[in-house]
């Protein structure tokens, strides 16, 4: 007869309220640990939990301030194997680093793959996380990875939104901000408009590597002349990106712009400059906690916890174990 793991789910201190979400959906209760920093910034974990033979599951972003979150999700990670938990996946809701994929200039390290390595040394089995950068990140991992997305969830509740408004979204276009983000809004549309067949608006931007959060688009693709857009990306950081393509297509002829990103891990000052800016609403999810400042009116926040309780309720579902001898 075969038996299911033991799921003892926990949380890190970067997003506590998601993974607390997250346990009410599945009707687990967050595991109990202690987390401690100490004045010269050292962080200790201690699990006050057996986890004996249990598969263990830690739900932990690994966003601002992300040595911190990163150094945090490894010692959770060694406490657990010093407690011989049978397995320890990670649900990593932001993969921190995941943008310093390629060595852009002679020097430069390529930190995400810095980032793999700890987790994989350190004794994860699993890794999950929502929209990876660069899918091609995937590609680095030696063990079990997932790169889920939010995209349909945001995808559908964005429709909903201009539906409940009584919008057309035939006279909505979506927007990459680059050419980096042309699968991203492919995979978007197909969920917002329920199709394949639609048309995809594309800017051309260049980015100074030399200068932090500089990017200039240069042109624009594609029909947006009496349409309300909507510019589609995994992250907003600076708004560097985001507002100067607001602002070409409301050049273009756009009526309104919206904007849909995944992930908000804002630098100081992003909110505001968003906020300010001729964007009509900000749509996102809560893959990385507020920081105070990072709330403004014209934000939108739609939780994933859904996204990633339906994973974690496939791998109860298909990993079982033979009863002990």
């Amino acid at each position: 007869m075969l038996y299911f793991f033991m799921l003892k789910l926990f949380s890190g201190s970067a997003n506590l309220h998601l993974s607390k979400e997250v346990a009410k959906l599945l009707n687990t209760p967050l595991a109990e640990a202690e987390i401690v920093r100490f004045g010269n910034s050292e962080v200790k974990v201690t699990v006050q939990e057996d986890v004996q033979d249990d598969y263990c599951v830690i739900i932990q972003a690994t966003s601002n301030p992300t040595d911190t979150h990163i150094m945090e999700m490894a010692l959770f990670c060694d406490a657990l194997r010093r407690q011989e938990a049978q397995k320890v996946m990670g649900i990593i809701p932001y993969f921190g680093y995941a943008k310093q994929d390629i060595q852009h200039r002679p020097g430069e390290c390529v930190s995400v793959n810095v980032v793999i390595k700890l987790f994989e040394t350190i004794g994860f089995n699993k890794l999950i996380t929502l929209d990876l950068h660069d899918e091609g990140s995937a590609g680095i991992f030696t063990i079990p990875f997932k790169n889920a997305s939010a995209f349909p969830l945001l995808a559908h509740k964005i429709a909903d939104f201009f539906k409940n408004e009584k919008v057309d979204l035939n006279k909505v276009a979506l927007v990459s901000p680059d050419q980096g983000a042309v699968e991203k809004v492919r995979k978007f549309g197909i969920e917002f408009y329920g199709t394949e067949k639609f048309n995809e608006v594309v800017i051309e931007k260049k980015r100074d590597q030399n200068v932090m959060h500089k990017a200039e688009p240069y042109d624009l693709y594609g029909d947006i002349k009496g349409k309300i857009a909507i510019i589609v990306d995994d992250m907003v950081v600076s708004g560097s990106t985001m507002i100067p393509a607001i602002n070409l297509c409301l050049a273009r002829g756009a009526t309104e712009v919206y904007a849909a990103a995944v992930h908000h891990d804002f630098t100081e000052g992003a909110a505001e400059r968003l906020q300010n800016s001729k964007l009509i609403k900000f749509f996102t999810t809560n893959t990385i906690a507020f920081k105070p400042g990072d709330e403004f009116a014209k934000m939108i926040e739609y939780s994933v916890a859904p996204v990633i309780a339906e994973e974690l309720q496939t791998l109860k579902n298909k990993d079982k174990l033979y009863p002990k001898q």
